[in-house]
């Protein structure tokens, strides 16, 4: 299987992986919201039921107290008289036929006073009118207001037979009751908010975890991308440099022999040195290594760095020394492995024509400071906030400027673990295009 197949078979797994929890997580808010529309429209219907028939019951009394008004206007020696009261006809019914074979007439306009005091001690306070209507087809004959109705959201009692043959009835219709609805419904749709408040913010959080999984998983993938290409290069040498001397025909030629064996060396030493910082990194991860720390005299290690990076690097490197404190308390090796990534990382990111390096140190009332300054490309604010970070480098290999020196992302992860290693701490500052300056802060 080769890279390109690799590559592909580690994508479409991610893709499944990321397209698996992203419908997940937008089928469970659906879910969320689902539930909650319903529990709220069950809600609603039964409360506007329950207005129903407070609004039937309030009408029933009205009627009631409309036929003692009536009963003072009947004729002296005429009685009305009820009849059986059943589901279906009203004891109201029973009178009011016999009101109308009298030939006297209801007023719905009474019937809407009184029914409005009994409204208004329910706190019902919507909008109302009071209909005579026909029970069978629902035609309105008459109205106590002349109050045009809307079909929309209104809310009828039921329709209580005013005559036995059902020819006429009255009903009450309130307009806009959804002030009064959702005035019941108010600790439950506080309730609802808060729950789906909750129920978003989780499926926030989720998302963000999943693009930080994507972000990480994206930041390996990369990561393992550069490690294989940047090893294949160092071991292919290798590779050639033992083909020729193995080979016999370099025998003749001792220069030329030395140079491939240099050659050799170097890509092994190469190799050693990344495998090394991989480990220690992840020592100190765990907090399994352990710093032996002692006064290193500076003065000789920046002398030795300078001999070794002048001559290994492959444009003009300058640099200054300004050593105003003499000496670090710090492990030496680690010490010297810190300020070879610094001044690596300064010529790597560094225009053609060559770079400056100054090097200086300094006391302070609790730390040695030891900086390294360089004029080489600077860093901009957006990578000074994530530079330090694993895999950091690999990750930028996705950026456009394809001339960007390869590397895994570990060398300024290195830096800083080390130095929380020390107890210390480590700075950077940089203009893009002007300068890149590390601050080393190890504690006296």
């Amino acid at each position: 299987m080769d890279k390109k197949k690799i590559k592909e078979f580690f994508a479409d797994k991610k893709n499944r992986r990321f397209a698996g929890l992203s419908a997940l997580t937008f089928l469970g808010l659906i879910g969320a919201l689902a539930l909650q529309a319903v529990w709220l429209y069950n809600v609603y219907t039964l409360i506007r039921n329950d207005i129903q028939k407070e609004c039937t019951s309030i009408l029933d009394t009205a009627l009631y107290e409309e036929t003692n008004i009536i009963s003072s206007h009947i004729p002296d020696g005429y009685e009305i008289l009820g009849g059986p009261q059943n589901d279906s006809i009203s004891s109201n019914t029973y009178l009011y036929e016999g009101i109308y074979k009298l030939g006297l007439q209801y007023s719905i306009t009474e019937i809407d006073s009184i029914a409005g005091v009994y409204l208004h001690k329910k706190d019902i306070n919507a909008d109302y009118v009071i209909c005579n209507v026909n029970p069978k087809t629902k035609e309105i004959y008459d109205k106590s207001n002349t109050h045009k109705l809307f079909q929309l959201g209104l809310i009828k009692s039921d329709i209580i037979p005013t005559r036995l043959d059902f020819s006429q009835g009255v009903q009450i219709i309130l307009e806009n009751p959804f002030k009064y609805i959702f005035e019941r419904m108010g600790l439950l749709i506080i309730s609802t908010l808060i729950i789906l408040s909750f129920v978003i913010s989780c499926i926030i959080c989720q998302i963000r975890i999943i693009a930080r999984m994507n972000k990480i998983f994206q930041i390996r993938e990369d990561f393992t991308y550069a490690m294989i290409h940047d090893m294949k290069t160092p071991l292919s040498s290798i590779f050639t440099a033992l083909y020729f001397l193995h080979s016999g025909r370099l025998d003749n030629k001792p220069e030329t022999k030395e140079k491939y064996y240099t050659i050799a060396e170097n890509e092994v030493d190469h190799l050693l040195t990344l495998t090394n910082k991989v480990l220690t990194l992840s020592k100190l991860e765990s907090h399994k290594l352990e710093m032996n720390r002692e006064d290193v005299p500076l003065e000789p290690m920046v002398e030795n760095l300078t001999v070794k990076f002048t001559a290994k690097a492959q444009k003009p490197v300058r640099f200054t020394a300004d050593l105003k404190a003499p000496a670090v308390y710090a492990d030496k090796e680690y010490l010297e492995e810190i300020l070879s990534n610094l001044i690596d990382n300064a010529i790597k990111y560094s225009k053609p024509e060559g770079v400056d390096i100054r090097i200086r140190s300094e006391l302070n009332e609790k730390y040695t400071v030891v900086k390294v300054h360089d004029n080489g490309l600077g860093i901009s604010e957006a990578d000074q906030r994530t530079i330090f970070n694993k895999y950091e480098r690999a990750a930028a290999g996705r950026k456009k400027n394809k001339n960007r020196p390869s590397g895994f992302g570990l060398g300024l992860n290195f830096v800083q673990q080390v130095m929380h290693a020390h107890e210390g701490k480590v700075f950077v500052s940089s203009i893009e295009g002007e300068f890149t300056e590390f601050a080393l802060l190890f504690p006296r």
